[in-house]
C-alpha cells in the first residue's frame, strides 16, 4: 500500500529540512511552519523508489532530506502526474508540476543534479486542496475528480 514514508518542514529559506513525525497541510497555504508557503508550489513530494534508484546510480548513500523535499512517499509513482489528485491521509493535493532539480543538489553531490533532470527524479510539487493533520505512516492514494 502507498504510505507517507517521511515528513521535512524547512523553516527559513535555504535552511535545514527538519525531519518531523506530524504536520499541518492547510487549504490555499501549504505546509504549516514551512518557508515556502501560497501558490501553486505549496510543498513538494518526492517517491521513495526514485529516490532510491537515484542514490544507486550515483552510486553513493544520501539520506532523502538531501532531495530538500517535504514530503516522501513509498509504492507510487510520481511521473508525469502532473493534474493528479492525491490524497495523503486525509488532505488532498494537487499535483502541479515536475519539481526541477537547483544547484544545492549538485553541491550536495556531484552529478545528482543531472540525475535528477530525467524521469521527474526531482519528484512534483503540489497545492493544498483540503488541508488536515498527517503522519508518517499514513496512507497515500490517488483520486478521481
Amino acid at each position: 500500500m502507498p504510505t507517507l514514508e517521511a515528513i521535512w518542514i524547512k523553516r527559513a529559506r535555504r535552511g535545514p529540512m527538519d525531519p518531523v513525525g506530524e504536520a499541518v497541510l492547510e487549504a490555499s497555504a501549504g505546509l504549516r511552519g514551512n518557508a515556502n508557503r501560497g501558490g501553486r508550489r505549496q510543498l513538494t513530494i518526492i517517491s521513495r523508489e526514485r529516490w532510491d534508484e537515484l542514490t544507486r546510480d550515483l552510486g553513493m548513500v544520501l539520506d532523502p532530506s538531501v532531495r530538500r523535499a517535504n514530503l516522501m512517499v513509498s509504492g507510487m509513482d510520481l511521473e508525469r502526474s502532473r493534474g493528479r489528485l492525491l490524497r495523503v491521509g486525509s488532505a488532498r493535493l494537487r499535483i502541479n508540476g515536475e519539481t526541477r532539480p537547483c544547484e544545492q543538489m549538485e553541491a550536495a553531490a556531484p552529478g545528482l543534479q543531472a540525475l535528477m533532470t530525467v524521469r521527474w527524479g526531482g519528484g512534483a510539487f503540489a497545492e493544498v486542496l483540503e488541508g488536515a493533520e498527517i503522519r508518517v505512516g499514513d496512507g497515500v492514494r490517488w483520486e478521481t475528480e
